[in-house]
């Protein structure tokens, strides 16, 4: 029996979740495990259910779909990302694929073009709405006829940066900074001369902040943002 490709979709609308359901779930392959109305939902959904592929759209609140994109990937960079949104505009675009979608639809796309873009997108392919491929065609044959020698120039590469997150306090970093050396709950209250449940707190407020959901995700994310050495 064929394994069923297990679909995570993200997207502030209601009715529009329900109508990307209605179509996947109709296909003997595919079965929506879970939804999620903003990109902080998605990251933490994502981390949950463990999907195959994830449904996202661009423009949500508290996180965008970028933000959240980024966060999924660098987290498992194994789930497959597709971008269905309204917006066909190039910054959108670069943006949404620099940080590792693996598709772009726009959401006036015909049911068997999505079903066809989530297979694609499972096997590890890509798949464009036929308006985003032309975009990107047309872009690409401008940097060749302007920077022949340097086809990537006008590639945009999207990573991490604190400014993506919100600010830690100047307790927070030094609670974090103990964590990444390894210190546990009961040593770093001793060393910031606090109770251990202030400490617990604190990583509450950091995991929260980070959108992280343990102590490893936040160290990893907190390197790679350069908070702690």
């Amino acid at each position: 029996m064929r394994q069923l490709i297990r679909v995570l979709l993200v997207d502030d609308h209601p009715v529009v979740r329900k109508g990307l359901a209605a179509v996947l779930d109709a296909e003997d392959d595919i079965k929506i495990v879970g939804e999620a109305s903003d990109g902080h939902e998605g990251v933490r959904l994502t981390q949950l259910l463990k999907p195959d592929v994830v449904l996202i759209d661009l423009k949500m609140p508290q996180l965008d779909g970028v933000g959240a994109i980024k966060k999924i990937l660098y987290f498992d960079p194994s789930v497959k990302i597709i971008i269905l949104t309204s917006y066909a505009d190039d910054k959108h675009i670069y943006e949404g694929i620099a940080v590792g979608a693996k598709g772009y639809l726009l959401k006036d796309a015909p049911p068997d073009r999505l079903v066809e873009a989530v297979r694609a997108a499972d096997r590890g392919e890509s798949l464009l709405s036929p308006e985003i491929a032309a975009r990107i065609l047309n872009q690409f044959s401008n940097m060749i006829n302007q920077s022949p020698d340097d086809t990537t120039a006008a590639v945009p590469v999207v990573t991490p940066t604190v400014r993506d997150y919100p600010a830690l306090t100047k307790r927070e970093r030094e609670v974090l900074n103990l964590l990444g050396k390894g210190v546990r709950n009961r040593e770093i209250a001793d060393q910031l001369v606090i109770v251990e449940t202030t400490v617990k707190i604190h990583l509450r407020n950091i995991y929260s902040k980070l959108d992280v959901g343990n102590r490893t995700e936040a160290v990893l994310l907190a390197k790679d943002l350069g908070l702690i050495d």
